[in-house]
């Protein structure tokens, strides 16, 4: 049986600069956006879905591939500076159903796991965690990261590290985690009395990677692991 406290919102506007109307690209044959749907309707945590967009186009694509609800966002939440705040906002507004929990699933990591959904789901509600990301560690930790000032390289600021420090093995220095988009999990009540989405306590959930689409090489990448598998 499904939960009723969780709800999924896929972003998906049409202004996409990288790449043209990469929500509906054909990834594997299938829009972009539909590989975040199917994922969804596979999940026994998420009760119901919405797809947030400002094009009529990518709505009927969307309807297509399963029973989502449509949130008709305006232009001026549509740009490339609407923030993730801005757009869920929105949608709590305009969404007519009891729910606790919002899911955020963007369509640019189509490669999510549904087990990973409905695992960080389950852990979140039993949390006391403001919020939830999904992360998976990085291959080189970004405290070796540098940055060119005049010409020169150094460390990134506040670690008053030199090149020789930074030469270290990378056992050396602490693991570093990048954000993944596979699932952020957010509290409607939360975000309704502090006007934000996180909070202080950030609940991490570790996933193997999962790589997104920002650019065409990325997409390419993507397209040549579906054919892989």
């Amino acid at each position: 049986m499904k939960s009723k406290k969780t709800i999924a919102i896929i972003p998906a506007r049409s202004g996409s600069k990288s790449i043209r109307n990469k929500n509906i690209q054909l990834l594997a044959n299938k829009p972009l956006i539909a590989w975040s749907i199917d994922a969804c309707l596979k999940s026994k945590q998420i009760s119901k879905i919405y797809v947030s967009t400002d094009s009529n186009k990518y709505a009927n694509i969307a309807k297509k591939f399963g029973p989502v609800e449509i949130l008709h966002r305006p232009k001026n939440l549509s740009t490339d500076y609407t923030t993730d705040y801005e757009m869920i906002e929105h949608a709590i507004q305009n969404i007519d159903f009891n729910y606790e929990f919002i899911a955020h699933i963007r369509p640019t990591t189509p490669l999510r796991k549904v087990v990973d959904l409905d695992i960080a789901i389950k852990k979140f509600i039993k949390s006391s965690s403001n919020s939830l990301r999904s992360v998976h560690e990085m291959s080189e930790t970004s405290y070796k990261s540098v940055e060119i000032i005049n010409g020169k390289l150094k460390s990134l600021k506040n670690l008053k590290l030199n090149m020789d420090d930074l030469n270290a093995p990378r056992q050396s220095f602490n693991k570093t985690y990048m954000p993944n988009g596979v699932i952020d999990i957010y509290k409607k009540k939360f975000i309704i009395k502090n006007k934000l989405l996180f909070g202080k306590r950030v609940k991490a959930y570790k996933t193997s990677f999962s790589p997104e689409i920002d650019t065409m090489e990325d997409f390419k990448y993507i397209e040549f692991l579906c054919q892989k598998k």
